[in-house]
């Protein structure tokens, strides 16, 4: 079918919300250079870019526009005054907290995405989308172990992942009644689940937290100890929640047990697997991740060990056919289209959902499976390099060995006592903040302040690691040196 091109000339007027069309590749062709110059520069820049609220009191503080402005002129402002005050969460030696190494080619994807506004919530409005969301969930399905019948949906993150998978939890195995429900995780599970276990109405006291061992895994016994109580004490166990790579250290719960744990006891077995499950993908992630095929649910993000963009995360199902049973609604506006047609809207909680698909299909299509392992491979290999290098270096302490990528260690200086030495590792993250030419961030373990590295970014090199661990060195030094008043 052809139709005939309608109206005369075009009306370019702001009112229409549109550029015409030069003035639009002029806009598009400059974010590309941007895009490419951020990323070739990268490494040369400053990794920090933070600023005080009180320094950004011009950009806080301005009005609303009225009248329109040129659009180069706004990407400037844009790239100065906007920009610039972020740290790059993609840069190689940026290793705090889970770093976000991205790549172009899915941020390009997101740009399509949004250009050509798809709503990926009926089949009738996007099935072609539709379709490659549900091929990525079984892609990420089939490389957590799962059966064919597994897959899920994309959300924007692990928090969402984790409290979608735990309200299909609580709705298949509770039939959404609380009274007496108790759920299990460990002392260094995610705080996110915290919050979506409040969120889905458990109460303080029905969320069980086992202690865990000292390398900071959950102890089956002490989660079967737990279990039988509960019984015993007329409570209705019905879920555990393991890790599959810890924030604070990249620990693994030891799964195959946990798993024969919930086959035996009857219960929901939903692994976090938000920071470490895309290892699967690598073959010595898959050892470290046995038992990760066991699961009830599984949440996964993308946006870290797969290099996608903020955002984008994923919650799987082993019976990917519970997600329509917890979330399908009527919606009498919606009626139309086939009754066989699947509708992404009734497999989570939202209803206006964007084609965050697009950016994971294009990126594994172009790049193809084989660069992604080796992209973990390399991040593997360069947390136990790291590990190395501590073990030998003079001003550190290894304090948790390379597991998946995440290192956790500690300044020390003779003489000084255990929190003297916590109050200088904290001032080395502040110093980091201020140097930029690195940046490490902290956490606390066994009640001790300790330093943590994360090297899942594939532009990271064995000279990144090597000279970040020199600078935080120096950087220590000249605190203790200084008496600087934060030691």
């Amino acid at each position: 079918m052809t139709y005939e091109k309608t109206g005369g000339s075009r009306d370019w007027s702001p009112e229409r919300l549109e550029l015409p069309p030069e003035s639009l590749r002029a806009f598009g062709y400059r974010i590309v250079d941007m895009l490419v110059d951020h990323q070739e520069g990268l490494a040369n820049k400053p990794v920090t870019g933070h600023a005080s609220r009180s320094a950004l009191t011009e950009l806080l503080d301005q009005s609303l526009p009225d009248g329109p402005s040129d659009p180069l002129a706004v990407l400037e402002e844009l790239e100065q005054g906007v920009l610039r005050h972020s740290m790059h969460v993609n840069h190689p030696r940026f290793f705090a907290f889970i770093p976000g190494p991205g790549n172009m080619v899915s941020a390009l994807g997101d740009a399509l995405a949004s250009g050509f506004n798809v709503i990926v919530s009926l089949w009738l409005e996007a099935a072609g989308p539709t379709a490659i969301e549900e091929t990525i969930t079984q892609w990420l399905a089939s490389v957590c172990g799962l059966p064919k019948t597994g897959g899920g949906i994309l959300v924007s993150g692990g928090s969402v992942a984790n409290l979608t998978g735990l309200a299909v939890a609580r709705h298949v195995m509770l039939d959404d009644k609380l009274d007496d429900a108790v759920v299990y995780c460990s002392d260094q599970s995610h705080a996110s689940l915290q919050k979506a276990l409040r969120l889905l109405g458990f109460r303080s006291e029905q969320v069980r937290v086992i202690p865990t061992d000292t390398d900071y895994r959950l102890q089956p016994k002490q989660l079967e100890g737990a279990l039988i109580k509960d019984r015993e004490l007329g409570r209705r166990p019905f879920c555990v929640i393991a890790s599959a790579g810890t924030t604070n250290t990249g620990a693994v719960d030891p799964l195959p047990e946990i798993a024969g744990l919930c086959a035996a006891y009857n219960l929901w077995f939903h692994v976090d697997g938000a920071y470490g499950a895309a290892a699967a993908l690598s073959s010595q992630g898959k050892t470290e991740l046995l038992g990760l095929n066991q699961a009830n649910s599984i949440a996964v993000d993308p946006h870290k060990w797969l290099f996608q963009p903020f955002e984008c995360g994923c919650i799987l199902l082993r019976d990917r056919a519970l997600l329509p049973r917890t979330f399908a609604a009527q919606h009498d506006y919606m009626q139309d289209g086939a009754p066989a047609d699947v509708n992404l809207c009734d497999y989570g909680i939202q209803l206006t959902r964007g084609f965050r698909a697009l950016k994971l299909w294009l990126s594994l299509k172009i790049f193809g499976l084989g660069a992604f392992r080796a992209a973990i491979d390399h991040g593997l290999a360069m947390g136990k390099f790291t590990e190395t290098l501590l073990r030998a270096h003079d001003s550190f302490e290894l304090v948790t060995p390379a597991n998946l990528g995440i290192v956790s260690f500690r300044y020390r200086a003779v003489g000084l006592s255990a929190e003297a030495l916590d109050r200088v590792n904290l001032a080395i993250v502040e110093a980091c903040i201020e140097d930029g030419f690195a940046f490490v961030s902290s956490t606390r373990l066994r009640n001790r302040d300790v330093l943590r590295i994360c090297t899942i970014n594939p532009r990271t090199s064995e000279a990144d690691i090597r000279s970040t661990l020199d600078r935080l060195a120096i950087l220590g030094d000249q605190l203790l040196a200084s008496k600087d008043q934060r030691v």
